[in-house]
């Protein structure tokens, strides 16, 4: 079982570097900046069944009006990604959502709450991201840096795509 997951997010969120740690188990702090989409795999084993995850890396964008929305086409489901340390980008995330969602119908996500290895640089309250929470959202604050429930939100995300 194949299933297509996007990664959306604003410019340098930490998208690649996510799909770095969950696809190899690696961290670079050499910055690339994604040109368009890249394509990785990885196959999750959950309790009933394998599913292999097709993740699909987007470009990063501050400027919404750039979106491709046709990358987002026979997806089963989104990885957002905000950096903890700039506010702006939870915005970004959720107006991504709401872009995708409006052309393709209301899908399974995760919020991930990049950088929590920096969490003293923070700009997003605690208290914001609860009423995320409250609203039955899968939120995690991750690093991909330290890995810290980075292989957690995947793994829940793969369980949310098989239902």
């Amino acid at each position: 079982m194949q299933k297509k997951i996007c990664m959306l997010g604003g410019f340098a969120v930490g998208k690649t570097s996510l799909v770095r740690r969950f696809v190899q188990s690696i961290f670079s702090d050499t910055y690339l900046t994604t040109v368009g989409v890249k394509i990785d795999k990885k196959s999750v084993a959950l309790p009933d069944k394998t599913v292999d995850l097709i993740l699909w890396d987007l470009a990063g964008e501050d400027d919404i009006g750039s979106f491709r929305v046709s990358y987002v086409r026979g997806a089963t489901g989104l990885v957002l990604v905000i950096d903890g340390t700039r506010a702006a980008t939870l915005a970004v995330a959720l107006t991504l959502r709401e872009r995708a969602e409006a052309e393709f119908g209301a899908m399974p996500f995760v919020l991930l709450f990049n950088k929590s290895d920096l969490t003293d640089r923070w700009a997003i309250s605690d208290s914001e991201i609860n009423e995320l929470r409250q609203r039955g959202w899968q939120i995690y604050l991750t690093s991909a840096l330290s890995g810290e429930n980075v292989d957690d939100a995947f793994r829940q995300l793969a369980s949310m795509v098989t239902e």
